[in-house]
């Protein structure tokens, strides 16, 4: 995994900070939690899957289907009749 620097200034280090102590998170899973939500925002896919869901929607062509007219079912004569 590739790694970045990133620089805060004091005060937003500390509240950084202390909302990973408070839900008991690392810096990384928060970071991980906060890109993820930036990257939904602005409709980008966060993983492979997604990608390729994304993807294949822009580019399927969805053809409908033709109906079909309702068969009737023709009923047996007995056997005893026949033309």
């Amino acid at each position: 995994m590739p790694g970045k620097r990133v620089a805060f200034d004091e005060a937003t280090w500390a509240a950084v900070d202390l909302l990973a102590h408070d839900r008991m998170m690392t810096f990384q899973e928060l970071a991980d939690e906060a890109f993820r939500d930036l990257l939904r925002k602005h409709n980008r896919p966060t993983g492979l899957r997604e990608a390729l869901r994304k993807s294949a929607r822009a580019s399927a062509e969805v053809v409908p289907l033709k109906r079909r007219k309702a068969v009737r079912k023709k009923t047996r004569k007995k056997a005893g009749r026949r033309r």
